[in-house]
C-alpha cells in the first residue's frame, strides 16, 4: 500500500539564552480574554526571569520567572500585586521541564511538567486581555519595560517548543528574520555547560551549578575549601599535641589532602605521644576443640581501614601492639614435623610465626630470644606442652607487619588441651614528618622533588624561619605554566602562578615581620575554581579562576625547594614539614647528599619554648623539643598546665614533715656572725615568689615555714576561723608582719590555690584567682640566710610566734599540691628524687591524686584520708578544740563504714563462691558461658598463681 520507510520527526529547535540580557519577544494577539503559553526549560540557575507580558487596556502585566528553582507568577497592576502563585521545586537540576501558562477571564492556572501535583490555580479580580508581545528570558534595553523590572535578572539557560495559543513557534523563521525580535541568542543550540560532569567536588563533595560556575557542599565530608580539598583536621596526634590540645578522641587524616578520609583514634597526650587505634576484639577469648582440619579463626576489624592505617603507621616514629596467648596443652610449632600450630596475619595478607617480643623471620617467642622459657629446650614457653596455664606474651613492633588483621589456632582438640588470646590496639607514637627539616644555607642552593605534572589540584603547606628580606620557598616550571612561593619582602609573601589562563599572584601581607627567626606556617592552594594563600593565623587570600579556563597543571619540571632553577633568588633559612597535595617530602635525605643544604634545623624554642609552662625550661632536640620539669612543681608534657592532671601533690598525715634544706649549717656558721654573714650572701632574699595549692578541713594548720640561720622566718598558716595568714619576720628584733586574707573558711575540704609574691616591702596575694591583695612589711626587705623550708610539722621549732606555734601543734593533715617556693619545687623533690634531693621526710607521707579531684570526688577523698588520721593518736595526744563537737559525728561514720566493708567482703566471697561452683558444673557438661569466659580464665590462672606461690592471704 501507500507506506514510507521513514518516521517524520517533529523538528525540535532549541534556543540558548547566553547571558541575563537575552531576550527573545514574540508577538501575540491583542486584546484577546484568554491567553496560553507553553514551552519546555532547562537550567542550572535558580533565579531568572521566564516570560513576561504587558496586558492590553490595562497599566498591569504578569511575570513567569524561577525563585529558588520554583516556578512563580506574579500578576500586578500599578504597582499592586493581584496574584502571586508558586507551582514546582528544584527546577534548576539542568533537565528539561515543561511549563504552561493559561488564564481566562478571571482565572490563572500554571501547570509544571503535566504533573497535577504541581500545579497552581488562583482568581483573581481583574478581566484580563492579552498583550501585543511577549518576553521571553528577559527584556530589550530600550523602551518602556516596567512590565518585568526584576531584582534577579533575565534567564540564562535554553528553551525549546514554544508554543503561543497552542500554535507552535517556528524558531529557524525566528532566526531568519521572519517574525518576532531577539538579543544575544543561540538558535538550534543548547548550549547549556554541565560543570559538575565530570564532578570537581573531591573527597565525595556535593557538586550544584549555575550559569557560570559550580559549587561544592563540603559539609560532613571533613575537608574544607572551594572543591572540598584541604583536610580539616590534623595528620597525626602529634600535630593535635603541638596545638596545645589534650589527651582525647580526635579524628586524623594521615594522608592530608590524600585520597584517604579522616577516622578516629584516641589520643594519650605523654611525653611520647600515642596514636591508640581499637579494634573489635579486644577481650580475653577462650579456645578448644580446633584442629587443622577445624582452625579457629578470628578476624579483627579496626575503625579504619587498611589503608588509612598503613599511612598512619608510615608516618609514626614507632608502633607495636601487644598480643597474648594462654596455653595449656596448646602448642605454637609441632616440633615433630617444624610446622607451625597456630600463627598470625598482618596487613600485607603475610602469615607470621613469630610471636610478641619476637623478631621478624624467627620462628620464636620473647622467652626463646632471652633463653627464659620454662622449658630450655623449645623456644616458646606453649611449646613445653605442659598441663598448667602459661602464656607467651609481648608486644609486637615491626611496622611492615602490623597491624594483626587475623589469628588461627589449631592446637586445642586433645584432652584438657586449652588456649586464649588477646589483641591489644593498635599503639603508634610519633610523627616522621612534623619535624623533618633542612637548613638552606646559600642563594644557590635547592632541593628538588618530583613534579605536580597533570594534578587538577595543587596544595603546599610548610613552616619556615629566617632572617633574609627574600627568597624563594619553592618552584615549579613547565613549558608556559608556572607555580612559586616567595618571601617578596620582610612582611609580604606572595603565591604566583600561570596554568595556562595567564599569570596571576596572591598576596598576603603581615603587620608583623616574618623575617624575626620565628617559625611561620604557609598554606597555598591551587584547583579548578580558585588559588588561595593563607600565613599563620592572618585571614586567606584568594584569586577565583576563570570558569572556562585551563583545568590541570601541565608542569614538566622538578620541583625546586629553597630555590629556583636559576639559582637566584634562593632562600635562606629553615623549611620544615613541607607536604605536597599530602605527601611529606624528606627534606632530610635530600639534604644529607646536597651541597649548601644541612638537615634539620635548631632553633625550635624560639617559637615554641612558650609550650613549657609553669618554670619548665625548653630544651632543644634535633627533631623538635622538650620541656624539662627540673625546677617545676608539675611533671609531664607541656600542655598539662591547662587541665591541673599532673601537678605533684602528697597527702599528709598527722605529724608529717617535709623539709627541704637549702645548705647546711657549718660549725663556721655558728663561731662568727661576720663569717656567717659572708657565708650565706648567697641566701639573701628581696624577693620570693610561692604558688601551692591545698586540700584540709583541719584548723588552726601549718601550711609552709621557710627559716633563716638568723632567726628569721615566713610562715603561712590557717587560723582557727579558716583564714589565711602570712606572717614575716625579716628583722629579729621586730614583731613580725601579720597579713590576712579573709574571704571565707578555707578549710572547707575544696581545692584552695594560693600565689605569694613579694618583691622588698611590697607583697601581693592571690587566692583562687580572686582580685590581688597588696600589702607592705614594715619589718625589713631582705629575708637573710635562708636555711630550709618545711611542709607539714615543724620538727625543730623555736623563736617564732605563738599563733605559728599554734599551728605547728596541729601541724598539716590534707593535701598539698604544686609547691613551688622561686625555682624550688619541694614535693616533687620529696616525691621523685628523694635519694638526690637535700630533703628530709618524716611521718606517713604518699603522692596523691588529690590535687587534681573537685566537688563530691573532693568530699570523698578528704573523708577516707580522715578515717586514716583518726585511726592513730590525734595531734601528739593534745585535744582538738572542735573535737568534742565532731566526735559523734566521727563515731557514727567509722561504724557505718566498717559496717559497710563487712557487708562488701561477705557478697564477694558467696559471690566467688557461685561463680566456682558454676564454673565447675559446665566444665562437666564440657560446655562454657561464652560471656563469662575471660572472667573464668583469670579465675584458673588466679587459682594456679595462688596454688604455685602458696599464698595464704586474699585481699579484696
Amino acid at each position: 500500500g501507500n507506506m514510507s520507510f521513514s518516521c517524520l520527526e517533529p523538528q525540535v529547535v532549541p534556543v540558548t539564552f547566553l547571558s541575563s540580557s537575552s531576550f527573545l519577544a514574540l508577538p501575540g494577539t491583542l486584546g484577546q480574554d484568554e491567553v496560553f503559553v507553553s514551552f519546555q526549560f532547562r537550567t542550572w540557575n535558580k533565579e531568572g526571569l521566564l516570560l513576561s507580558s504587558k496586558l492590553h487596556q490595562s497599566s498591569g502585566g504578569f511575570l513567569l520567572y524561577l525563585s529558588d528553582g520554583r516556578i512563580k507568577i506574579n500578576l500586578h497592576k500599578t504597582g499592586r500585586v493581584l496574584s502571586d502563585i508558586t507551582a514546582g521545586a528544584g527546577l534548576n537540576n539542568g533537565q528539561w521541564h515543561y511549563v504552561s501558562l493559561s488564564v481566562k477571564r478571571n482565572r490563572i492556572s500554571v501547570r509544571v511538567d503535566n504533573d497535577v501535583t504541581s500545579s497552581a490555580h488562583a482568581s483573581i479580580p481583574l478581566q484580563i486581555h492579552s498583550g501585543a508581545v511577549f518576553y521571553f528570558g528577559g527584556c530589550p534595553n530600550s523602551g518602556n519595560i516596567s512590565e518585568c523590572n526584576t531584582s534577579f535578572g533575565g534567564f540564562q539557560g535554553c528553551m525549546r517548543l514554544i508554543s503561543i495559543g497552542n500554535k507552535a513557534v517556528d524558531m529557524i523563521s525566528i532566526q531568519q528574520n521572519g517574525f518576532g525580535n531577539f538579543s544575544d541568542l543561540q538558535i538550534d543550540l543548547c548550549g547549556i555547560t554541565d560543570r559538575c560532569l565530570p564532578n570537581y567536588c573531591e573527597h565525595g563533595g556535593e557538586c550544584s551549578q549555575s550559569w557560570n560556575s559550580f559549587h561544592c557542599n563540603c559539609a560532613n565530608t571533613g575537608y574544607k575549601g572551594a572543591t572540598c580539598h584541604y583536610p580539616i583536621y590534623e595528620q597525626s596526634c602529634e600535630a593535635y599535641k603541638h596545638r596545645g590540645n589534650t589527651s582525647g578522641f580526635y579524628n586524623i587524616d594521615s594522608d592530608g589532602s590524600g585520597p584517604l578520609g579522616p577516622f578516629p583514634v584516641y589520643c594519650n597526650m605523654t611525653d611520647a605521644t600515642w596514636t591508640i587505634i581499637q579494634h573489635n576484639g579486644t577481650n580475653l577469648t577462650r579456645v578448644r576443640s580446633a584442629n587443622r582440619e577445624n582452625p579457629h579463626t578470628v578476624f579483627f576489624k579496626y575503625s579504619a581501614s587498611l589503608d588509612q592505617l598503613q599511612a598512619t603507621i608510615n608516618l609514626a616514629d614507632h608502633c607495636e601492639q601487644e598480643l597474648a596467648y594462654y596455653c595449656k596443652k596448646s602448642r605454637l610449632l609441632d616440633k615433630s614435623d617444624g610446622m607451625p600450630l597456630s600463627w598470625w596475619i598482618g596487613r600485607t595478607n603475610e602469615t607470621h610465626t613469630y610471636w610478641g617480643g619476637s623478631l621478624p623471620a624467627v620462628q620464636k617467642c620473647a622467652c626463646g630470644l632471652e633463653g627464659s622459657c620454662i622449658d630450655s629446650q623449645h623456644y616458646c614457653n606453649c611449646d613445653a606442652d605442659r598441663d598448667e596455664w602459661t602464656n607467651d606474651t609481648g608486644f609486637l613492633s615491626y611496622k611492615d607487619h602490623l597491624p594483626v588483621t587475623e589469628i588461627v589456632i589449631t592446637d586445642t582438640d586433645r584432652p584438657n588441651s586449652e588456649a586464649a588470646y588477646k589483641l591489644g590496639p593498635l599503639l603508634c607514637h610519633g610523627d616522621r614528618t612534623f619535624w623533618n627539616s633542612a637548613s638552606f644555607n646559600t642563594e644557590t642552593s635547592y632541593l628538588h622533588f618530583p613534579t605536580f605534572h597533570g594534578e587538577l589540584s595543587a596544595d603546599v603547606s610548610f613552616f619556615f624561619k629566617t632572617t633574609a628580606s627574600s627568597g624563594v620557598f619553592l618552584e615549579n616550571l613547565g613549558i608556559q605554566d608556572f607555580i612559586r612561593i616567595e618571601l617578596q619582602s620582610p612582611s609580604e609573601v606572595v603565591f604566583s602562578f600561570d596554568v595556562g589562563n595567564g599569570p596571576s599572584e596572591v598576596i598576603v601581607q603581615s603587620h608583623n615581620s616574618l623575617n624575626d627567626n620565628q617559625w611561620h606556617y604557609v598554606k597555598a592552594e591551587r584547583n579548578v575554581k580558585e588559588a588561595s594563600l593563607q600565613i599563620d593565623q592572618l585571614p586567606q587570600r584568594s584569586h577565583s579562576a576563570p570558569p572556562d579556563g585551563h583545568i590541570r597543571l601541565q608542569l614538566n619540571s622538578q620541583l625546586f625547594v629553597g630555590g629556583t632553577a636559576s639559582r637566584q633568588k634562593g632562600f635562606l633559612g629553615c623549611i620544615r614539614s613541607l607536604r605536597l597535595n599530602g605527601m611529606a617530602l624528606d627534606l632530610e635525605e635530600r639534604a644529607k647528599i646536597t651541597p649548601g643544604v644541612e638537615p634539620g634545623c635548631p632553633g625550635h624554642c624560639s617559637s615554641y619554648g612558650n609550650l613549657c609552662h609553669n618554670g619548665g625550661k625548653c630544651r632543644e632536640k634535633y627533631s623538635g623539643f622538650s620541656c624539662d620539669c627540673t625546677f617545676s612543681a608539675y611533671a609531664g608534657p607541656f600542655y598539662i598546665e591547662l587541665l591541673f592532671v599532673s601537678e605533684i601533690s602528697a597527702y599528709f598525715w598527722t605529724g608529717t614533715s617535709v623539709t627541704y634544706n637549702f645548705q647546711e649549717y657549718y660549725t663556721l656558721a655558728k663561731n662568727s656572725s661576720s663569717h656567717a654573714s659572708s657565708f650565706y650572701a648567697d641566701m639573701t632574699l628581696t624577693r620570693e615568689a610561692i604558688t601551692f595549692a591545698f586540700r584540709t578541713t583541719r584548723t588552726p594548720s601549718l601550711l609552709l615555714y621557710v627559716s633563716s640561720f638568723y632567726k628569721e622566718y615566713l610562715s603561712v598558716i590557717l587560723t582557727r576561723n579558716g583564714d589565711l595568714q602570712i606572717r614575716y619576720k625579716l628583722d629579729s628584733h621586730q614583731d613580725p608582719d601579720v597579713f590576712s586574707i579573709s574571704f571565707k573558711s578555707m578549710a572547707d575540704g575544696h581545692l584552695q590555690h594560693v600565689k605569694i609574691n613579694r618583691e622588698e616591702e611590697k607583697l601581693i596575694v592571690e587566692v583562687n584567682q580572686n582580685e590581688k591583695k597588696k600589702f607592705i612589711l614594715s619589718s625589713g626587705t631582705e629575708f637573710n640566710a635562708i636555711k630550709s623550708l618545711t611542709l607539714g610539722k615543724i620538727l625543730e621549732i623555736s623563736d617564732v610566734d605563738e599563733e605559728t606555734m599554734k599551728a605547728n601543734s596541729q601541724g598539716f593533715v590534707g593535701c598539698l599540691s604544686s609547691v613551688q617556693f622561686n625555682h624550688i619545687a619541694p614535693l616533687k623533690a620529696a616525691l621523685h628524687h628523694s635519694s638526690s634531693a637535700p630533703v628530709i621526710v618524716k611521718g606517713r607521707f604518699t603522692e596523691s591524686s588529690c590535687g587534681t579531684l573537685t566537688g563530691a570526688d573532693s568530699t570523698s577523698s578528704e573523708t577516707t584520708h580522715s578515717f586514716a588520721d583518726h585511726s592513730g593518736p590525734i595531734d601528739e595526744g593534745k585535744p582538738l578544740a572542735n573535737a568534742i563537737r565532731s566526735d559523734s559525728a566521727i563515731i557514727g561514720g567509722v561504724i557505718a563504714v566498717v559496717i559497710f566493708i563487712l557487708l562488701c567482703i561477705t557478697a564477694i566471697a558467696i559471690r566467688i563462691y557461685k561463680k566456682k561452683g558454676i564454673y565447675s558444673k559446665n566444665e562437666a557438661k564440657g560446655s562454657e558461658n561464652e560471656d563469662s569466659a575471660e572472667s573464668a580464665l583469670k579465675s584458673e590462672l588466679s587459682m594456679q598463681n595462688t596454688a604455685g606461690e602458696n599464698q595464704k592471704e586474699y585481699f579484696f
